[in-house]
């Protein structure tokens, strides 16, 4: 199948196009049939000299089968000698199946989170668990049963302990103050 397109040429970051008429599979720059026009996408889109087609023997190839890509029938539209329409494809700008699903696997996480905390929020709160501090009689009397020394016993080594954590705190306390 004979293509009407561009084959690259000019420097770099300085292209320049020559319109071509080739083989649909020969390479971009590569072998080609005939030379129709060139294309300066450097110059003004007014200049008399951006676009330079041979009108006529584009128009051979036309009727012979040549097909102008995309690009070429856009720059020769205007001149009359090609019908260019804007192509539609609304699957364009579609992410693929991988992005799809990395979509959706984050959607269905954040809707497990926030159905965890919807549930957090509506299971009532525990309530703070507050010790209170055993009643201790100022005296024993001894006629009371060794039963009831034991609760006695036991609120004792609780204070123990924490009167020993405030004993260790201090120390730390003085040592932290510069001597005179």
């Amino acid at each position: 199948m004979l293509k009407i397109r561009l084959a690259r040429g000019g420097a770099k970051k300085r292209p320049f196009y020559s319109i071509v008429v080739a083989d649909s599979h020969s390479p971009r720059d590569g072998r080609f049939i005939e030379k129709v026009g060139t294309y300066n996408p450097l110059l003004a889109k007014d200049h008399a000299d951006r676009l330079r087609v041979k009108s006529e023997r584009v128009q051979e190839w036309i009727g012979k089968g040549a097909q102008p890509t995309d690009r070429v029938a856009r720059l020769l539209s205007p001149g009359g000698l090609t019908q260019w329409q804007n192509s539609d494809n609304p699957n364009k700008g579609k992410p693929g199946k991988k992005a799809q699903e990395r979509v959706e696997e984050r959607t269905q996480r954040e809707a497990d989170r926030a159905a965890a905390l919807a549930e957090a929020a509506a299971a009532p709160a525990p309530e703070p668990v507050v010790e209170e501090a055993p009643v201790v009689e100022a005296e024993a009397p001894a006629a009371e049963a060794p039963a009831e020394d034991a609760p006695v016993e036991a609120a004792a080594a609780e204070e123990a302990p924490a009167a020993e954590a405030v004993a260790e705190e201090a120390p730390a306390a003085e040592a932290d103050e510069p001597e005179a």
